[in-house]
This record gives structure tokens, sequence and C-alpha cells, in this order.
């Protein structure tokens, strides 16, 4: 996520120039499935992206405007990691489609910054039009201008949007619709009042908040829509005031009960006044001509609308009151986001027994996988699809953190791979993430060890007791810790917030420098890994709630309480590499899989999947025995469903 105001915005962030450009970083070029730009001709794998005409188009309306450099950021108006697809603005420009980057355009050269996740997939997407770099920033580019006569600047209108002319998609009038009560922590009224004791105890004293991350207003209003993929989101901004709450959306989205259950005909302090959403700016700076004083979030409010701000009336914080309040759940909150936690659980369950019938058969592909597991979880009560893209990666594929496959680009889940599994579900009572890795055949022992190390990384942080109040990062090194004892470790954070039928990846919550202290009442992921290049990949991703620890002496301490259910892969575990709290841990969790999921699926007659769940979350010991095959699992079930003894 973007941690400054140098966002993009409807009128875009401009760079009038750019002072060095710096050195493409080196990669790889032996692997036949990257482009190849030092060769004559170049060598381009089937999945670039031509873009010359493209950049053609931008850097003409470059040149009517007389710019030298213009920057194009992977997100939308209000920095949003999951965006739609008529604000996929650098994808349009670069080929280039993961979630991390920032594209720079001038009128002879055009670069790509992206992170060490993205660099394989980048080579795989861009043409030679396009140098690949390591991650800039707002802040580092702006610190490079400080003694030049270069700024940065926003402008009207927005330049790739008159490049990409008419081809670019059309704005789509989805409803807007009210989340029901049974699945909200509060109404929306007491959300605004909360806020509103906010402003009033801040000791600079704010007339206004202004939110611009699309999960705010959802969450303060009980409001959700379907602008957004695998995010129940709508395009909005909420300038709340201490008088008046005004809602900037597309009107025709709001039918007649929604405007009625936002007291839209009426102009008192508990009143929303709806307001088109194109009209956010000069709202937000006429309100800014008065004796008033705004509380803004920097992490999600774009320069288009931080510019109209004279300074003396800002109130800066990294995240917005908003934010920072949704991270932790009330127990109504916490109540629902365990039962969707359950549901989600047998539909990955269903999935692991399905695939372990039928990736021995040869008919089963990382693409058509994944699309059976969304079914899976379609079926579930109060499923709205899928949280995000499911990474559904065999052998070397999933040495990719975050690989996805395609209907026409896939590989054959195979017995002799690994096969990582990272997805998640939107349901009306919660979201959920869950990582697993499987391996069919016989892994090797570095398999093993690293799937083992990877676990106990998991382990370690889940049962880490600590003081409350304290930061993610300060925690982060238990995950990694039975890697670094080896030499292992991986390239990507350890854990973000989740949400309430909301983002899948909220922040401020995680192990990462600029995330809030953890608090009780928040819910994170846990999610270590190791990738092996060319080879393999293992993640093991678990959701967990922070709650009081028992100590054994008075104090304010928390630990981690696991809320995903779905058990990992004893044919992957070493046993011996655990001690013996680790086992223990490892074996009441798994018994808490059995109290919490053996009941739904028995409850569903889904017998073959929970005589699965039975084998699979046996207690482990030093000794412990190798997962009988399936077939000889359900032999053995239903001579005991007929009574017999074995």
């Amino acid at each position: 996520m973007a941690q400054a105001h140098w966002g993009c915005c409807p009128w875009l962030v401009l760079l009038c120039a750019l002072g060095a450009w710096g050195h493409p970083k080196s990669v790889d070029l032996t692997a036949e499935d990257v482009r190849n730009c030092l060769i004559s001709p170049p060598y381009l794998p089937v999945t670039v992206v031509n873009t010359t005409a493209q950049l053609t188009a931008l850097r003409q309306q470059m040149h009517i405007q007389n710019l030298f450099a213009y920057i194009i950021p992977e997100t939308d108006a209000h920095m949003s990691e999951y965006i739609g697809t008529r604000d996929k603005r650098r994808a349009w420009m670069t080929g280039f489609t993961g979630s991390a980057g920032t594209a720079v355009v001038t009128m002879g050269k055009a670069g790509l910054w992206t992170d060490s996740r993205y660099w394989t997939q980048a080579e795989r997407q861009m043409d030679c039009n396009w140098e690949l770099h390591k991650e800039g920033s707002w802040e580092s580019y702006n610190m490079a201008l400080m003694n030049s006569n270069i700024k940065l600047v926003s402008i009207t209108p927005n330049l790739v949007d008159q490049a990409w002319g008419s081809e670019k998609p059309l704005v789509l009038s989805q409803p807007i619709y009210v989340l029901q009560e049974a699945f909200t922590g509060n109404t929306w009224q007491k959300k605004v009042s909360d806020i509103r004791s906010q402003m009033q105890k801040h000791p600079q004293a704010p007339t206004a908040v202004l939110l611009s991350a699309l999960d705010e207003t959802a969450w303060l209003f009980n409001l959700r829509g379907s602008d957004i993929p695998y995010n129940p989101f709508f395009y909005s901004y909420t300038l709340l005031t201490d008088s008046s709450i005004r809602l900037f959306v597309n009107r025709s989205c709001l039918n007649s009960e929604t405007l009625k259950y936002l007291n839209s005909s009426c102009t008192g302090s508990m009143c929303v006044q709806v307001e088109d959403y194109s009209q956010v700016r000069h709202n937000v700076q006429a309100y800014a001509s008065g004796n008033v004083k705004i509380w803004i979030g920097t992490s999600y409010t774009t320069y288009g609308l931080y510019e109209v701000i004279p300074t003396e009336k800002l109130i800066e914080d990294t995240y917005s009151p908003v934010m920072v309040t949704k991270a932790v759940k009330n127990s109504k909150e916490q109540a629902l986001l365990r039962a969707s936690h359950v549901r989600d659980a047998v539909a990955v369950i269903r999935y692991l027994v399905w695939l372990e019938k039928n990736v021995p058969k040869g008919t089963v592909d990382e693409f058509s996988g994944a699309e059976l597991l969304n079914k899976f979880r379609g079926k579930e009560q109060f499923s709205s699809g899928p949280s995000f893209e499911t990474i559904s990666a065999s052998g070397l594929n999933a040495a990719l953190a975050h690989y996805s496959p395609t209907k026409e680009l896939h590989r054959k889940l195979s017995s002799d791979e690994m096969y990582l599994l990272d997805s998640g579900g939107q349901y009306w009572d919660g979201t959920t993430d869950i990582t697993r890795t499987v391996h069919w055949g016989t892994p090797s022992a570095f398999q093993k060890e690293a799937y083992t190390r990877v676990l106990i990384g998991n382990i370690d942080l889940s049962r880490l007791v600590f003081p409350a109040n304290t930061s993610g990062r300060m925690m982060e090194v238990f995950a990694r810790r039975a890697l670094w004892d080896v030499g292992l470790n991986y390239g990507h954070g350890t854990g973000h917030g989740i949400g309430n039928f909301l983002c899948v990846h909220e922040w401020p919550v995680g192990f990462q420098y600029n995330n809030i202290p953890m608090a009780k009442g928040m819910f994170t992921s846990i999610e270590p890994g190791y990738y092996q290049d060319g080879e393999f990949g293992i993640r093991l991703e678990d959701v967990a709630l922070v709650v009081e620890a028992k100590t054994k002496y008075p104090g304010s301490y928390l630990t981690f309480e696991v809320v995903s259910l779905v058990p990992y892969d004893r044919n992957l575990i070493d046993v011996s590499l655990l001690s013996p709290e680790q086992l223990q841990y490892l074996n009441h969790y798994y018994q808490t899989i059995r109290e919490k999921v053996g009941p739904e699926l028995q409850q569903r007659q889904l017998l073959e999947e929970f005589e699965w769940l039975q084998q699979h979350t046996e207690p482990l010991s030093a000794k412990a025995p190798h997962t009988a095959p399936l077939a000889s699992l359900l032999a053995v079930s239903s001579l005991a469903i007929l009574g017999c003894r074995v």
C-alpha cells in the first residue's frame, strides 16, 4: 500500500521531470518464459503485451501539456488495493497486471518500479519498451527533487484516460445496498456518533473527517456494492462534519429504500446529504474556505484532495479515525467472522478431498481446480464470491508468491509436485483468507524440512504471548526464526488485517513497520512461507483474532486465537523438528478443528469429508504414522458405518 498522499486521483499525479533514472534491475534470462531484450530480435513470450500504441498516444498528450515525465500508479482515486477495470491504467499502459508497481513514462524512456514478488511476472508480461527497476516511492521521488527546479504537481485531466480513449471500460451503475443488521456490529448512527465523539476529544478540535478509502464509507454506513472485483465496495467519499454528513456517490445507484435508510430527505446532523461523486473536490475546497479543521488519513487521501485544503486547516494522521476504529471488532463482529471461517473450512476441505482423489488421474489443472473451489465456496451460506483471485500454483509456479493461473495459461497438478493454494471467500458475515500447501506423493527431505520450518514459524507466532499495544513488526521475527536458523527466508510480509465482509487485506493491522500496534479484537493473518526459485513454493496462512492471554502473573498481555480451521498436510511435516510445546499446540489446534468443523460436516451428511478430517487431525507424536491413502480411508469408513470392527 502507498503510504503518502502523493497518490493517483481523478486528476492523477504527474511528474514534470525526473532526476536520475537509475539502472534497470538485472534478471536471469535463462528461462524461456520471460522476455530477453538483449538479443536481436528480442525474445518475447506469448504472455507479453505490445505497448507501442499506448506509449505513442500518451506521449502525444504529454507533448500537448508540455510535460517531461508522467507517473502512473497502480491504484485508483481511493488508493485501493483492488481496483475496477476502468481504473487499471498502469496495466493498460504496461501490460503488467501485478498489484504493486508504479510506471514512469518520459518522452524517451518508460520504466516500471515494483518489488521482488513481481519481477518474474513483469518479465513475462512487459515488452521491450519498458525497463524494470527496483521499487521506489513517492517520498523518494519528492526527496530526489528537493534541490532542483523540478516539482510534483497534479493536473486535470487524466492523460492515460485521454490516451485510452473510447476503449476505456465504461462505469457500470451497480446497486448500492444495505447490509442486513444481523451482519453488522453497530448501526450507522452509532458509528457516526462514535467518530464525532473522537473528533470532540481530539486536542486539535477537528470540525470534519474526510474519508477517501472505499471500505471506510462502506463500513461507516453499513452499505455494500459491487463496483470493485472481489470487494463489496462502491465508488464513494464521505465528508463527516460536526453538524452534517455528506456522501459523495452515484445517486442513481441508491434506491428509495436505501435513501430512506440514510435519512437523506432531511438536513439535520444525523441526515445523510447525498452529493454527486464527481463534486467531492469542489465540496471539500468550499468547506475548507470556512473556519474549519479537516482530519484526514494520509495513507488513503490523494494529492488531488490534499492540495485543496490549506495546510493550517489540516489535521494529518497516517490513518483516519474510521480506519483505526473498524480495525477493532466488537463481540458481535468477532462471532460473525468466526462463523464464516467454519463454513469456509468446509469448502476448502471438500476441495482438498476432491483433489486427493482426482490429481492422481492427471485430469486437474491449476485453473480448473481454482474454479471448482469457487463453486464449493459459492454453495456455502451467505456466500458473495471469492475475496481475491485464487492463487492455485503447482510446482515451480508456486515459487511465484502471487501467481494466478488463467484459462489459457496454467499447469497440470501432479502427485510429484507441491501444490500451493491461497484463497478466500466473501460472506455477508465475514471475509476469509487461507493458504495450504500439499504434496500427494513423496516429498524430498528438503521440501519436508522447509515446510516444517514454515509451520514452526506459523505456530510460534500464533502462540506468542505479548504485552498489549505491541507493534506487529516487533513480533514478526518469531515467524521467521526457524527459517533463519538454517539460512532460509521469505520476501513478503507476514500478515495483514481482514474485514467483516470488507477488505481481505484490511489495514492498518499487520506486522509491517506502518501498521498500528496490536489490540484486543483485531484480526490478522499469519502467513510465513518459503520459495525455491524454479522448483516449489510453501506458504501456510491462517487468520487469527487478538485475544487476552492467561498469564501466571497479573498484567495486560495478549495472544492469538486462530480461526482458520483446515488441517496442515501431514505428509510434509517432519515431526522430529517440532518441540514438545509446538507439538502440543498443533494437536490442540487439530482438536479445535474437530470440535468446530466436524459437526458441520456431519450435519450436512458430508461423511467422506468428515472421515478425511478425522484422519488428518489425528494427534501427532514423534513417530506419527504417514496418513493412509484416501482409498484405504474410505474402505475403513464404510466398514465403520456398517458397524464392523476394524
